[in-house]
């Protein structure tokens, strides 16, 4: 999901940029520092947005820049587990498909997308199902589930899915999904609404009063 965080932290402004406004010069390094990082509370660090800067900040001795404590917010993005996302598959391998979701790629793997023989060509960049002739390819956009994130300390980012769920997957299958299960509810109440044939007591009810 892709949240505003606040942090703080201690930025050095370098003798370079002390012809820029303090601010402006923070925001430079906080950028350098932070955006495109993975943070493994954090997640994803999208863009920095508003920051807030001491002015009064400190001097080191034999170092030409001031360090100066600042407070930033950020725009970021971390999946959860069993959050619902939508993305857009943007590359088939040969064990499955690469999901974009949000600022990262997610991997679906041939066996979480339905229950079905599933074929992958990577060649025409396209899954094909057996059985039920449904097909995924690069471009297709989807709904799935989140089942397995990890974050390492090496800057890198591994996601799971699944769209092997109630009305998860493609998005025409979805609605293929909608509709069937409106069948049944619209049988239902045309069954309501039909008149009940009278019952075998009432029919001799009738007659006799008819007598």
């Amino acid at each position: 999901m892709f949240s505003i965080s606040t942090l703080t932290d201690v930025v050095r402004i370098p003798p370079k940029l002390f012809g820029e406004s303090l601010k402006k010069a923070a925001i430079t390094i906080l950028r350098e520092k932070y955006e495109s990082m993975i943070n493994p509370e954090l997640g994803y660090v999208i863009m920095i947005l508003e920051t807030k800067v001491e002015k009064m900040g400190k001097v080191i001795a034999g170092d030409g820049g001031t360090y100066h404590r600042v407070e930033f917010t950020a725009l970021t993005f971390s999946p959860k587990l069993q959050e619902i996302v939508r993305g857009e598959i943007v590359e088939i391998t040969d064990f499955g498909a690469f999901v974009r979701i949000g600022a990262t790629d997610a991997l679906l793997h041939l066996s979480q997308i339905m229950d079905d023989y599933l074929k992958s060509d990577v060649k025409s960049g396209m899954i094909l199902a057996n059985q039920s002739g449904r097909t995924m390819k690069i471009g297709t956009t989807l709904r799935a589930r989140i089942t397995a994130v990890s974050i390492g300390k090496t800057a890198a980012m591994k996601v799971g899915i699944t769209c092997r769920q109630p009305f998860l997957g493609a998005d025409e299958w979805i609605e293929e999904e909608i509709k069937k299960s409106k069948n049944p509810a619209a049988a239902a109440a045309a069954e309501v609404k039909k008149p009940k044939a009278p019952s075998a007591g009432a029919e001799k009810a009738k007659a006799s009063e008819t007598k």
